[in-house]
């Protein structure tokens, strides 16, 4: 932990974190000081060099400069002023004056940099190059906007871990030499470097985050969906959270009239973020539009939902509602006796149960911010890229930013997430069987853990036994020569230290449980080399362990994990409110002989998709809160309006009460599971200036009784017969569920069924466009094969997003199956 040391920024007394920049000490601390190119969670570029400051006679930059105990800084003198005026001249050199029709303007911080710094004359001139406007995915890129600040180029590598965006150099005529004795040298050097650059892409390392896009100063980035649409300063904000995932991130919908036309019609037309404090996965960003469009309250349709209600004895539902639904949903069971089924909930809670009976904790230990701050991340069991992409992030930022070390465990191949790092020195990826998740718990224990419980201990005495192996190697020995004089012809004796191959039998320590995991002794001594100096651990654990066959007993391993060695532990919720309901809801195993669907397949169907037989609202058309993976109970308001019923509209027939909007049960949250009786007005949902997270409010972790008995480890595989491969139930980036599916930038481009990458299609004799059916656990499914080069391996992946597909039912429970493959 930094220690605290005081300050003083314009002869403002200041406390602050020792090695912490100038340029965030100013901005938590309310003090302006200009910079276009700096984005606070990441490395420095040096780009723009505007956050010039005096300190100490000499002149530092603020974006790269460390407070010191004592430390007076000073933001502006005379001679700063007139370099950043010259800079802001020369970012406005040849400039194209498209304000009128740039996406950016109102937005823009060259428009506001300009203004700042009172420009309103040219001193600089140099001849225009043609710099065509390029089409990057879900982006256009315009470089003859582009001011080459690097925001883009920092942000995919530091925060996102794709590096996708790089500096390449352009072709433009030599600044004049007068420039150089005549202009300021920041200025100089920025122009210098400005007039060689462009920023260039690589589209197999995207995955199409669209950070970069909310990153750009200016309008060289923008999406190719909302270019051209609206000017910034007609679109409303609305403060929401993510409701694809569980970081549930903080969003803004932006929204206006659908046209002059339909004036009274909203629409909304982007979704931006704070990208100083928190970034978005690309559905956040762009599968924004999935709202249920209904124009009035169909009554008929509404009686047959109460007459069904009063036939069924089953709930069926996702997680992908508010926990002020899961509370109506549990009142209603509480009073009418309905089962509540939600197995990916249930899965999560019985996991988190069997974690709290050991740690004595009714919650895990560690957030995003923990992996964020540390300096040795694990990962296990999680498809990060794809389950969960803000953990990713927060893996990527530790390894990067904190110069710390990560380790990637998985059965499937991942070069997307090999990126993060660089890897053999920083990071290691080890890509095992599945089903051996629960020997990378142990042995994390073995290397990491201290005065561990005589069971755990027995466990991993059992797999090291004492071999002995043939060891060649040079040894250096004595030989005695007797060399004559040739000039005296007197003879002596001479000795020499002479090499000599040796092989000798030696003992050693072998242990199985580096088989299972597919670790060599070589990884073990990197692994050991990148403990050095390391203070700060985090462990993430993904759905694979959750979905595993000896899914409590991994729960256990993970708590021991807690207890016995440095590391936090962070469990991802598995969809947007999982913990939620997870906490709110008493869950069954079983359904019973006639269920309500709420967005669920049942013999009556809920529906936000508009495909069931009653609509309900869209979580973007809704007011209410998620329980995120950092245990924050987070608001979330309407974007557009809804005209039909609602969840709470029925509760109110069945349940007799006059609750008169959903958000009432906000202040009733179970308090007995750690949540607060808050009204949800109350909630706030915004970032201070210092990086403070100010929504919502975190869940209390409460105590729970304990108890370390362990079940026996299971040394559970299966077999792959002729024709069988193994495949993996996952989601292309960006795309998690059926709402997802729909937003109008994703469903155009739809891609469902099996992915692959193009050297396992070929053993399969396989390309993309065919048909397969893929057959396992007794059920046999058509669908579509795509080729994916962002995995590796001899594991295919199988989407889930697709409601009328039902391939989840290909699986039984654990993620991993085997699978017969027979082309259509």
């Amino acid at each position: 932990m930094s220690e605290m040391i005081t300050l003083t920024i314009d002869g403002k007394e200041l406390k602050a974190k020792d090695g912490e920049t100038v340029l965030n000490v100013a901005r938590a601390n309310g003090i302006f000081i200009p910079a276009l190119c700096y984005l606070t969670r990441c490395s420095p570029t040096l780009a723009c060099r505007l956050c010039l400051v005096e300190s100490a006679g000499k002149q530092v930059y603020a974006c790269n400069a460390k407070v010191k105990d004592g430390m007076e800084v000073t933001t502006t003198t005379d001679n700063i002023e007139k370099e950043r005026r010259a800079i802001m001249e020369v970012y406005d050199v040849n400039h194209p004056l498209q304000c009128g029709v740039c996406d950016q303007s109102g937005d823009c911080e060259l428009q506001n940099y300009t203004l700042y710094q009172k420009v309103d004359s040219q001193s600089y001139a140099i001849k225009d190059v043609n710099r065509p406007t390029e089409h990057w995915g879900v982006m256009n890129y315009d470089p003859g906007l582009c001011i080459v600040c690097e925001k883009c180029v920092t942000v995919c590598k530091d925060m996102i871990g794709s590096n996708a965006l790089s500096t390449v150099k352009r072709g433009a005529e030599a600044i004049e030499g007068k420039f150089k004795t005549t202009m300021p040298k920041d200025a100089y050097s920025m122009w210098n470097k400005l007039n060689k650059s462009l920023i260039g892409f690589e589209e197999d390392k995207c995955v199409d985050c669209g950070e970069c896009i909310s990153v750009c100063p200016v309008g060289a980035l923008v999406s190719n969906d909302f270019q051209y649409k609206t000017n910034s300063w007609e679109l409303t904000r609305i403060p929401a959270s993510n409701s694809h995932s569980s970081d549930c991130s903080l969003i803004y919908y932006e929204v206006k009239h659908e046209s002059i036309v339909n004036h009274d019609v909203k629409k909304i037309y982007r979704v931006t973020n704070e990208h100083h404090y928190a970034s978005l996965n690309g559905a956040a960003r762009f599968a924004y539009d999935f709202e249920n469009r209904v124009s009035s309250q169909d009554e008929v349709a509404f009686d047959k939902a109460l007459e069904a209600f009063k036939k069924a004895d089953t709930i069926k539902f996702n997680s992908f509602i508010t926990n002020e639904e899961a509370l109506t949903l549990q009142k209603l069971k509480e009073k009418l006796g309905y089962k509540l089924v939600n197995s990916d909930a249930l899965a999560y809670k019985k996991f988190l149960d069997s974690y709290s009976s050991v740690s004595g904790k009714s919650l895990y230990s560690a957030d995003l911010k923990d992996i964020h701050n540390s300096n040795f991340v694990i990962s296990v069991g999680a498809y990060l890229k794809s389950d969960s992409p803000n953990t990713k992030y927060a893996f990527n930022n530790s390894v990067v930013m904190n110069k710390g070390a990560g380790l990637y465990f998985h059965p499937m191949g991942d070069p997307v997430m090999e990126q993060c790092g660089k890897r053999g020195k920083t990071t290691e990826f080890i890509y095992h069987k599945p089903l051996a998740e629960e020997s990378v718990l142990y042995f994390i224990l073995d290397k990491f853990g201290s005065d561990l419980p005589e069971a755990i201990q027995a466990t991993l005495d059992s797999y090291k036994e004492t071999r002995t192996k043939s060891v060649t190697e040079m040894i250096k020995e004595k030989v005695v020569s007797v060399v004559k004089d040739e000039e005296t012809g007197e003879e002596k004796e001479v000795t020499k230290m002479v090499p000599k191959k040796v092989t000798k039998e030696v003992e050693f320590e072998y242990t199985r449980l580096l088989d299972e995991i597919n670790c060599d002794a070589t990884l073990i001594d990197t692994i050991e080399a990148m403990k050095d100096k390391k203070d700060s651990y985090t462990l993430i654990l993904g759905e694979d362990l959750i979905t595993h066959p000896n899914s409590q007993n991994l729960a256990k391993l993970a708590a021991l994990v807690e207890k016995h060695t440095e590391f936090k532990v962070v469990i991802i919720p598995t969809s947007t409110n999982t913990l939620g309901v997870s906490l709110i809801c008493d869950l069954d195993e079983e359904q019973g002989s006639y269920s309500i669907g709420y967005n669920v397949k049942a013999d009556f169907q809920l529906s936000a998709l508009g495909d069931g037989d009653l609509d309900m609202p869209s979580l973007n058309q809704q007011e209410g809160t998620f329980t995120n993976i950092d245990k924050r109970v987070v608001p979330t308001n309407a974007a557009l309006p809804y005209k039909g019923y609602v969840l709470n509209d029925i509760a109110n027939v069945l349940l007799e009460s006059e609750v008169e909007h959903t958000i009432e049960y906000t202040k009733s949250l179970p308090v007995n599971k750690g949540f607060k009786a808050v009204e949800f007005d109350s909630l706030t949902n915004y970032f201070s200036n210092d990086w403070s997270e100010n929504r919502g409010y975190v869940l209390d972790s409460l105590d729970v009784e304990t108890s370390e008995e362990l079940a026996q480890k299971q040394n559970a595989s299966f077999e792959l017969t002729s024709g069988q491969i193994t495949i993996y139930k996952a989601n292309p980036i960006n795309q998690f569920n059926e709402f997802t599916a729909i937003a109008h930038e994703f469903k155009d481009d739809l891609e469902s069924g099996m992915f692959a990458n193009e050297t396992l299609l070929s053993k399969l004799e396989l390309s993309s466009g065919d048909k397969v059916l893929l057959s396992a656990n007794g059920i046999e499914i058509e669908v579509n094969v795509y080729t994916d080069n962002q995995v590796s391996g001899e594991i295919a992946y199988v989407s889930t997003f697709e409601k009328e597909l039902n391939t989840k039912a290909l699986f039984d429970g654990y993620r991993f199956t085997s699978a017969n493959v027979k082309k259509v």
